[in-house]
C-alpha cells in the first residue's frame, strides 16, 4: 500500500464503548503509564495484557461517548493502538482522537472484520485490506489536512512545527 500504512491485530468491540469503558474515572489523574495500562479495561479487562504496538480497534456504532475527557483516545494511543476503525463516533471523541494524533476511520463494514484478523490499512487512501481472509475494503479517508495533524502527533505538535 502507498501513503501511509497501518498494519496491526484487531481487536474487536461492539457498539457504544463509552469513554467510561476506555478510560475508567478510577485512573484519571494518575501517572500516564497508569492510565495506560487499564485502557479499554470496562470493555475488556485483559486488554492490556493483549494489546500489541501497532494493533487496531474495530468498533460498531457510536464509539467514544460520554464524557469528553482526552484520556480516552489519549490511553488508546499509549497503549499501542495505530489506528480505530468505527462505524460511527462520538463527536467529541473524534476530535479529541484527531488532536491526539490517533488515525480514527468510519467503516460500514466492521461485521465483516473479526477479532484476531491481521488488516493493513491506508488512511490517506482509505484502504483497508483484511490479511487474514484477503478481502480488501474501502472506507472514507482522512483528508490531508488531518493527516497532516496524525503525522505531527496531533494538534499541539502540529502547531509548534507550523511556528518554526
Amino acid at each position: 500500500m502507498k501513503g501511509y500504512p497501518i498494519h496491526g491485530k484487531v481487536h474487536k468491540f461492539g457498539d457504544n464503548i463509552n469513554t467510561d469503558l476506555i478510560s475508567p474515572a478510577y485512573y484519571i489523574g494518575k501517572a500516564d503509564e497508569i492510565m495506560i495500562a487499564h485502557a479499554m479495561e470496562g470493555a475488556d479487562p485483559d486488554f492490556s495484557k493483549k494489546v500489541q504496538p501497532g494493533d487496531i480497534i474495530v468498533a460498531g456504532h457510536n464509539f467514544g461517548p460520554g464524557s469528553s475527557r482526552e484520556t480516552a483516545p489519549f490511553v488508546i494511543k499509549g497503549s499501542g493502538i495505530a489506528c480505530v476503525i468505527a462505524q460511527s463516533y462520538a463527536r467529541i471523541f473524534y476530535r479529541n482522537a484527531i488532536n491526539i494524533g490517533l488515525p480514527i476511520l468510519v467503516f460500514e463494514q466492521v461485521d465483516e472484520i473479526r477479532d484476531g484478523d491481521e488488516l493493513e490499512i491506508d488512511p490517506i487512501l482509505g484502504a483497508i485490506f483484511n490479511i487474514t481472509t484477503g478481502r480488501e475494503y474501502t472506507c472514507v479517508p482522512l483528508p490531508p489536512n488531518i493527516m497532516e495533524l496524525v503525522k505531527d502527533g496531533g494538534l499541539i505538535p502540529h502547531l509548534k512545527k507550523q511556528r518554526q
